[in-house]
């Protein structure tokens, strides 16, 4: 590596790490005084909010606004290099633009890299105790709202519930089912079913069994019982900002589990996982991107296209949204809904390299 290629490097990194200190000490700040009436009647101490929530939420949105703090920091760095005539200089000794590009690649590189692996592993973690620590004093005690539930919990089973009480954890109006080749051959019926936290089964005061072998149906009641299920009450618990606290691991799994089931929100999930695959290449295109924008010497300062930058982060990240909205409501797949924003600015990219001056 060149001399040059190390003195970009080391301004590139050491401003993204500056710039994602400043943007997420402004967040702590906005979130705080937005959520410090729920802290204060809560009576949580000091060390609760910090180490429970504060330290658990910086790494979640240093992720989700990576896009903004790279291209901010490429920009910063561009602009402030052309304003010194540095661009002009390093053009002129006969290194080329793509050349010049080299460093920043590089710095992008090492950023998605260390993003994929926080976004994959860590973070999700981290999620874990700052979403329980929302759900417990910051949002509103969750009651589940489902009616008419459909589980399939095996390859030839199906479960209904009518509704369900996730406080008192009983459902009503329970059936089971079990259909071969398209024919109901089982049928399993109890006014309620409740979870035995002790056993870990769920139990039946009275239950009817319905057999059917063609035109004959054998009739048996009994109870009470106990049986274990594929279904348990964390089925029926909250699911807020659940898919931000999977693991790859565990994303997999419950994408496969809703897959068996025929969930309706499996498309969030999906989306969530190649998202995070995205993310990285995300980060070397918008840094390209921001190099490209801010290569040029202008009057004024380096405000513009600090300003610039800001924007074109903030339309990303809007992309991003709407195209995870609309895999969600079935509009697009999810696949392609997690590339959509990173193959539009690519596109952007290229035609912006077309016109830089070299």
């Amino acid at each position: 590596m060149k001399l040059l290629d190390k003195y970009i490097l080391k301004k590139f990194l050491t401003t993204f790490v500056f710039v994602v200190i400043i943007l997420m000490a402004v967040i702590c700040v906005i979130d705080f005084v937005e959520k410090n009436d729920d802290f204060i009647q809560n009576n949580l101490s000091a060390r609760t909010i910090i180490f429970d929530y504060y330290i658990n939420m910086i790494p979640f949105y240093a992720n989700l606004l990576s896009p903004i703090t790279v291209f901010i920091a490429t920009v910063f760095v561009t602009a402030k290099l052309a304003s010194h005539t540095e661009i002009v200089a390093i053009l002129s000794s006969g290194v080329s633009f793509k050349r010049m590009l080299v460093p920043y690649i590089i710095g992008s590189v090492v950023i998605g890299i260390f993003i994929f692996f926080f976004s994959a592993y860590v973070i999700p973690n981290a999620n874990k105790t700052r979403v329980a620590f929302e759900i417990k004093y910051v949002k509103n005690p969750y009651t589940y709202e489902g009616r008419n539930v459909h589980f399939r919990i095996g390859p030839e089973t199906y479960a209904y519930l009518e509704s369900y009480n996730n406080h008192a954890n009983v459902g009503y109006k329970f059936t089971l089912e079990t259909i071969k080749k398209q024919e109901l051959v089982r049928k399993l019926a109890s006014e309620s079913i409740r979870w035995d936290s002790t056993k870990q089964k769920w139990h039946m005061d009275a239950y009817t069994l319905r057999t059917f072998n063609g035109d004959k149906e054998t009739v048996t009641t009994g109870g009470p019982v106990d049986t274990t299920l594929n279904m348990l009450p964390k089925d029926f618990a909250s699911t807020y900002r659940m898919r931000e606290t999977l693991t790859m691991a565990e994303l997999d799994d419950v994408i496969k589990e809703k897959q068996m089931r025929g969930a309706t929100d499996i498309a969030e999930f999906m989306t969530e996982k190649y998202e995070r695959y995205s993310y990285p290449f995300a980060i070397t295109v918008l840094t390209v991107i921001g190099v490209i924008l801010s290569s040029r010497k202008v009057r004024g300062g380096v405000g513009f296209q600090i300003a610039l930058g800001f924007i074109l982060a903030f339309i990303f990240i809007i992309f991003v949204m709407m195209s995870r909205s609309l895999a969600q409501v079935g509009g697009i797949p999810p696949q392609l809904a997690a590339w959509i924003p990173l193959a539009v600015f690519s596109v952007i990219g290229v035609v912006l390299y077309k016109t830089v001056p070299r």
